[in-house]
């Protein structure tokens, strides 16, 4: 019985550490392959809709962009 016990919550914790692992690692992979929006992007985008900004403007952007994180 106690035997039992052991095993299933040795299986648990080697559960967690091979989930965080492999979680881990799709999130890094997910971020190098898609990298967050930076401030030399909202840049281009806005020059893209036919504006030069201002760089107050693209902090702006970027604080706007970060408090709906």
């Amino acid at each position: 019985m106690l035997s039992n016990i052991l095993y299933l919550i040795g299986g648990l914790v080697v559960g967690i550490i091979i989930g965080f692992l492999i979680s881990k690692f799709i999130t890094q992979k997910y971020l190098k392959k898609n990298p967050p929006i930076n401030e030399k992007m909202i840049e281009a985008m806005m020059s893209g809709m036919g504006r030069k900004p201002s760089q107050k403007q693209v902090k702006q952007v970027m604080n706007q962009m970060n408090r709906f994180k």
